[in-house]
């Protein structure tokens, strides 16, 4: 059976599908495509159930949580540190939320955290990639960050005015729960556990052969260094993507009860795989 697999084109992710991707495992009847595309392009596509298997942000998941199971395995969440906003100019939490905010997308995790830390912002959605030079710029005072953008921001000269998992973190005693794959409910349980277990043990192979995995995720890195790629798959590839055991799943169960009493998200019946 094909399996269509979709992705983000980031270091973190490349890390944890390297062994699916270069048939480092054994699959046994399932056969997995690849399709590496931004997290908002998957986002979206996940409304119209188009891949099987796909990376979701925790936002997006609400609204296709019908259709969608969370797989156990291939989460990426932070422990004390996750998206972040930086600025030209030091500023408070009160007044960074009279100020005009880029944002990577409505359906990021890092937007629906803001959402609760702010409470009612300006923003205009830019593409990750262009959100520090909308900054510098003075298109937006200031910008939400998130994949490696959250290391490399001190050599643009920008300010950290809030650590969205530090906050979270403050607030909840919880990790931040920021991406996760979904599997498809109508591919039926035994297919489901079959990819399951695929995800897992790529996983487990990426770990085991780290020098390997990082130098194929390296192809990823968007000009940064080695040690910074490797710190940062580092923090997105940890204990909780090789299990999400019980503190992730109440992180995410949480942030999405905070985002639905808020009316930003849908009652969600989420299910894990």
């Amino acid at each position: 059976m094909k399996v269509h697999v979709g992705h983000s084109p980031d270091a973190d992710d490349a890390f944890m599908f390297y062994a699916l991707a270069h048939n480092k495992i054994d699959t046994g009847d399932l056969q997995f495509e690849h399709t590496l595309v931004d997290i908002e392009t998957l986002n979206r596509w996940a409304f119209r159930k188009k891949l099987e298997v796909t990376a979701l942000s925790v936002h997006a998941y609400a609204h296709v949580a019908s259709d969608y199971a969370l797989l156990r395995q291939g989460a990426s969440i932070g422990e004390k540190y996750g998206p972040i906003v930086v600025a030209r100019e030091p500023m408070s939490m009160p007044e960074l939320a009279q100020k005009k905010i880029a944002i990577p997308g409505e359906l990021t995790t890092a937007f629906l955290t803001l959402c609760i830390a702010l409470d009612g912002f300006q923003y205009d959605v830019v593409p990750f990639d262009q959100i520090f030079d909308a900054v510098r710029n003075g298109k937006v005072d200031a910008g939400l960050i998130i994949h490696e953008g959250q290391l490399t921001y001190p050599k643009f000269g920008f300010h950290n005015v809030l650590d969205l998992g530090q906050w979270w973190f403050e607030r909840t005693s919880l990790p931040l729960p920021l991406g996760v794959n979904g599997v498809r409910k109508d591919l039926g349980p035994e297919i489901c556990r079959q990819i399951s277990d695929c995800m897992k043990r790529s996983i487990d192979f990426g770990l085991q052969h780290r020098s390997e995995a990082m130098t194929y995720a390296m192809q990823y890195a968007r000009n940064t260094e080695q040690d910074l790629t490797d710190r940062f798959v580092g923090m997105y590839v940890n204990h909780f993507t090789q299990e999400i055991g019980d503190r992730g799943q109440e992180a995410i169960r949480r942030l999405l009860a905070e985002g639905h009493s808020r009316g930003i998200v849908p009652a969600t019946n989420i299910e894990f795989i």
